[in-house]
Order: structure tokens, then C-alpha cells, then sequence
């Protein structure tokens, strides 16, 4: 058995507001900066996108695609997402579906009979269509049984199964008698595992995170990490389908998601679940409706507390970041929480992200340590400090402790973390530190 880090939510360059350097290299080459060794495809209903994944990518015989180039690392998976956008039940629903499956033939398939239902697939990566959660299970589903149909980001306000304004309250009504089909939901940045144990009719559904990257540095911001022996699509649907064989997920800190606390934007209120009970959904500004937020939607229909799930850390193998998980359920899979290396650099040494003076430390210590997710889970400190500089491995060793301050995220405003105070003492000579990053 062998753990593999899987990120199966992306976007092509051909979808809105994605950047033009989401090509199948790029993503390649971003999947092996992180350490990502299963990607997604991304957005192969788009024909322009569907055709540069043949040009670029080859079947394996397994469910899973390689380059062309023969590189080892990643391997592909044919996903993409759709926005179905229907009433039903009197009101407008909107919702956002990854589909999966295991051949090329398949994909070209379902594309087809898309478009034979009016679905315009060149509109966007992420196509907008008019078909409900019902049908799309079933058109996909007839023509490839063994295709995985999962709600994507499952409680955005927005474009969810869950979703305050466009959603459900349950996945029996979203899906009908292809509830039965949905063996898995995928978290979103705003929530984490444990919001999602408490919704008892997920108890028997796998919990998935991924990236939702629309660029290549976003790439494994949310993974999965399956544990298989033989890394293909049946091993990867049966880890899913079962409930077996994932052995833990990688997660944004749920606060740091735009959509976390309930609130209005454009007057500046950010009330929490508690505040909106006791305040109400209006905006106390303008009398507009807030938008409610994840954390209170999870609190209107889960079926248990957080107490319930009796959530402890602990810590799995010999990764120095602690993971949470309940020992209500011992068998779901725990769950680290991380924050992203080049944000770490930057609030380290003072400077933006995109700035050579992060790239630079970053690149290095990817380069060194084989991957962001060794170098946040579970390098040495003393090691890391050698190449990045003490405040650096002190911010990673702070993120593993989860010792960080967070202002929750509302109505599509990103939460912000720090890991150190605004009034905190330097613990180093930015000089030195200067020095020894670009030494």
C-alpha cells in the first residue's frame, strides 16, 4: 500500500476567471511542486479542452491517463465539473457536479448526449446547463455505470447541493432515485470533515477535499490521500464507493473561506451562526438579506453537535502536523489543516506572495525536500531553517501546532490568517534572515 496525494478538482484555461497558464503541463509541473501524484484533467466537456487532454495525455488501460512525455509523476483523471442551473420544487436551484470517468470513449459519450439536450459545452470549462441534479445523474450514469458523480464544494452559498440560495436540503431530494449513486461530497474551502460528520445522512458517504484551483499555485490547497496498493480508477472509486482505503485529507482552515461566516460585503457586517440566531438575516446597514454562511447552514441541518463527534488530535505516522479526528467515528478519515507554504514565506518575511522574494525560498525548498506537502507535514525544522531562515520554519512549525489567529471569511471576502500578532517582536535580524534565504 502506497499513499498517494490526489487533487481531483481543477480548471482549465477555458473556464471563467482561471488563469491562461492552466495548461496540462503546467498543471503537470504544479502537481509535482506540491506533490500531487493523481490530478484532474479539469473540464473535459469543453472541445477545445477535451482535445488538448488528447493531445497531451495518453490512456493507460487502468482509468487513468499519463503525458505523452512519459514522466512518472502525475498521473491524470478524467473530471470535470458543471453548473446546473433548474427549479424544481418552486424554486431556482443551482448547483455544481464533478463527474468523473474512466475512458476517453466515455467523456465523448456524455458530451455528445449533452449537446444533443441542448447543453452549449463551448460556452465555458465549467459549462452552464439547464438540466437538473436528477438528470445530469442519469444521463451520466446510462452511459458509464461505473462514472462517480459528486457535489462539488457542497455548501457554497451559491452554486451547491447545500447551498443556502440555490440548494437542498438533502441529497435524496437533489438526486432522487440517483441519491443512492452519490457515494461522496467534496468539502469546499469553507468547510472542513468535521462539519460535515454531523450531517447524519453523510454518514455513510466518503468525504472528499480538493483544490478547486484556478491557477497553478492554488493546486492542493484541499487534497485527498488515498492509501492503495495499485493506483487506478477502480481502485480509486472503490476507495470512495467503500469507504476504505483513504487515509487522510489535506484541508484549508474552513475560516479562511470566503463564504465560512454569514454577512454582507458591501456594509461590512460578519456575524457568526450564534450572532445571526440572535441578530437575524437582514443587514442591519441597508436591509438587504445577508448572505448565510456555511458554518450556519451546517448548523441548520446537522442532526448532532460538534460535541457529539468528540474530536481530538492526534498525530498519523511520522508527520510532525497534527490531524483531528473523532473517536464518535473512529473510522472516518482524520484531517490536517494546513496553510499554504508560499503564504507562510510571504507573512515570514514580509513580502507578497508573488514577489521573487517568496518564490525563490519556496522554489528551494520544494526542490530540496520533494514537494510543499513534505515540506509542511513533515521536514525538519532545523532543516527547513538551513534554506528559508529561522522565521520561516518557525511559521511552518506554528502552522503545525495550528498556533494561528483567523478573521472568518463572509459573502465572498477570504478569511485572513496570521500567524503571527500584529504587535509580535521579529524573532530574528531581517538582515540575517535576508542573508541566509538567498545565500
Amino acid at each position: 500500500m502506497r499513499n498517494v496525494v490526489a487533487d481531483l478538482q481543477l480548471h482549465s484555461r477555458f473556464a471563467r476567471a482561471v488563469s491562461p497558464q492552466m495548461t496540462i503541463p503546467n498543471i503537470a509541473l504544479w502537481a509535482r511542486r506540491k506533490g500531487i501524484g493523481l490530478v484532474a484533467t479539469g473540464d473535459w466537456t469543453h472541445p477545445m479542452w477535451f482535445s488538448e487532454i488528447q493531445r497531451d495525455l495518453e490512456e493507460m488501460g487502468n482509468g487513468l491517463l499519463r503525458l505523452k512525455t512519459k514522466e512518472e509523476a502525475p498521473l491524470f483523471l478524467l473530471a470535470t465539473e458543471v453548473s446546473s442551473i433548474y427549479s424544481q420544487g418552486g424554486r431556482l436551484r443551482r448547483v455544481h457536479t464533478l463527474i468523473w470517468v474512466p475512458t476517453l470513449e466515455a467523456a465523448r459519450k456524455i458530451n455528445s448526449e449533452f449537446t444533443r439536450r441542448g447543453c452549449n459545452l463551448m460556452s465555458d470549462g465549467r459549462p452552464i446547463i439547464g438540466l437538473s441534479s436528477i438528470h445530469v445523474a442519469e444521463l451520466v450514469l446510462t452511459i458509464e455505470p461505473k462514472a462517480l458523480i459528486i457535489p462539488a464544494h457542497a455548501w457554497t452559498p451559491y452554486f451547491s447541493v447545500y447551498g443556502s440560495l440555490g440548494g437542498f436540503d438533502s441529497l435524496d431530494v437533489a438526486f432522487g432515485p440517483y441519491a443512492k449513486n452519490i457515494y461522496a461530497v467534496e468539502t469546499g474551502l469553507s468547510s472542513n470533515p468535521a462539519m460535515n460528520w454531523r450531517i447524519k445522512e453523510l454518514d455513510d458517504r466518503t468525504i472528499l477535499s480538493f483544490s478547486d484551483a484556478h491557477s497553478g499555485p492554488k493546486l492542493g490547497r484541499e487534497a485527498t490521500v488515498f492509501d492503495v496498493k495499485d493506483l487506478s480508477y477502480k481502485s480509486i472509486y472503490q476507495a470512495i464507493a467503500e469507504k476504505t482505503n483513504i487515509a487522510y485529507t489535506l484541508e484549508f482552515y474552513p475560516e479562511e473561506g470566503k463564504y465560512h461566516y454569514t454577512g454582507h460585503r458591501a456594509c461590512g457586517i460578519r456575524w457568526s451562526p450564534q450572532e445571526t440566531k440572535q441578530k437575524g438575516k437582514t443587514c442591519p446597514v441597508c436591509g438587504k438579506p445577508l448572505t448565510i454562511g456555511v458554518m450556519h447552514r451546517v448548523e441548520d441541518l446537522a442532526g448532532r453537535s460538534e460535541e457529539e463527534l468528540k474530536l481530538e488530535e492526534t498525530y498519523i505516522d511520522n508527520m510532525l502536523a497534527k490531524a483531528i479526528r473523532s473517536k464518535t467515528f473512529p473510522n472516518r478519515p482524520p484531517f490536517v489543516m494546513l496553510v499554504p507554504l508560499q503564504e507562510i514565506i510571504a507573512e515570514a518575511i514580509g513580502s507578497p506572495v508573488a514577489s521573487p522574494k517568496v518564490q525563490t525560498p519556496y522554489g528551494r525548498l520544494t526542490d530540496e525536500f520533494g514537494g510543499e506537502f513534505t515540506v509542511l507535514l513533515s521536514s525538519n525544522t532545523v532543516n527547513i531553517a538551513k534554506i528559508a531562515g529561522e522565521r520561516v520554519a518557525q511559521g511552518i512549525d506554528r502552522v503545525r501546532r495550528g498556533d494561528i489567529s483567523i478573521d472568518p471569511g463572509y459573502d465572498g471576502v477570504f478569511g485572513t490568517v496570521k500567524i503571527w500578532a500584529d504587535d509580535e517582536d521579529r524573532l530574528v535580524d531581517p538582515s540575517k534572515e535576508q542573508l541566509t534565504m538567498f545565500s
